[in-house]
């Protein structure tokens, strides 16, 4: 079989999947609508299992690997360079990710004379766990931040920007923070994953009641336009426009309410490759070194959310 054949294929396997799970949501929303909210709960906290395949698969280029008990969980930290003795980058990656996709950044930032520390998300990766959130996201992160001391900044991607947000405006210390396709609303994530699976709005509404009532928090407590104003730092935002899984509206929503933000729209990298991109990569050591990088937003009030 060729390789366009296999992608073919995948692709018509995944389609039959997706179609599998929202038949199966659609007919238990109306016949068991609890027990079709609890597996929705579980599905939506549970990472892909490619999480862990990737990390395991992934070259470490050159990273001194530890496992640091937090909490319940075995946490996975890597580092490049000493973050004790030189000025560090921390990296939080997103949903299904891992903390060595970092390494495009870590040439680049180690010649220019940083460390770099990056780390698995709980059930992420190599660290353990089943089950995480945003919640659990910007704890953790709060916590390697405390263990390794301020950063000379943080980067964070899609859901690692959304935590790396929250973190700071607890107290995360760190200079400057780069978002690259941050998620800012946990709300209509919810919303596009009930779309994905087929699972009705009243279900997805009471399913969102059921995690605030776990967690402690509501969900419109953790959207971007809260967290951003409380933000003293610099910060540079990069989102793509075709941007399929976070919306570019979302990287736009922080660079217009975080008050020392600037916004770099890219297109056609999409929301992973944007990652490895060497453009934004590069874009990402000038603002490390001062340079004014990307556009100030300026609010309006015929845009969401209204001023900032």
């Amino acid at each position: 079989m060729t390789s366009s054949q296999t992608k073919i294929s995948t692709t018509v396997r995944t389609s039959l999947k997706v179609k599998g799970i929202r038949l199966l949501f659609a007919v238990g929303g109306r016949l068991a609508p609890a027990g079709t909210e609890r597996r929705a709960a579980a599905l939506f906290t549970k990472p892909f299992a490619s999480s862990r395949t990737r990390a395991r698969d992934a070259a470490l280029a050159g990273a001194t690997k530890q496992t640091l008990r937090i909490g319940d969980c075995d946490i996975a930290t890597y580092a490049w360079g000493d973050p004790a003795s030189e000025p560090y980058v921390l990296f939080a990656h997103g949903w299904s990710s891992h903390g060595t996709r970092v390494v495009p950044w870590v040439a680049p930032l180690r010649a220019a004379g940083y460390a770099v520390v990056a780390f698995d998300h709980r059930a992420h990766g190599n660290s353990s766990g089943s089950d995480a959130n945003l919640v659990a996201f910007t704890e953790l992160l709060l916590e390697i931040g405390r263990r390794h001391g301020p950063a000379a900044a943080v980067i964070g991607h899609s859901l690692g920007g959304a935590a790396t947000a929250l973190a700071l405006s607890r107290g995360l210390a760190a200079e400057r923070a780069i978002l690259i396709a941050p998620a800012a609303d946990p709300v209509d994530a919810a919303r596009r994953f009930a779309r994905l699976i087929g699972m009705a709005e009243y279900l997805c509404a009471r399913m969102v009641a059921g995690f605030e009532r776990r967690v402690g928090i509501s969900f419109e407590q953790l959207q971007a336009h809260r967290a951003a104003p409380q933000i003293g730092r610099p910060a540079l935002i990069v989102h793509d426009l075709d941007d399929r899984e976070v919306p570019w509206s979302e990287g736009e929503r922080y660079a217009r309410y975080w008050p020392q933000a600037r916004l770099i729209s890219t297109r056609g990298l999409g929301h992973k490759r944007i990652v490895d991109d060497s453009s934004v990569i590069a874009a990402g050591l000038r603002f490390l070194r001062g340079e004014d990088v990307g556009e100030r937003v300026v609010s309006s009030p015929n845009l969401p959310y209204g001023f900032a």
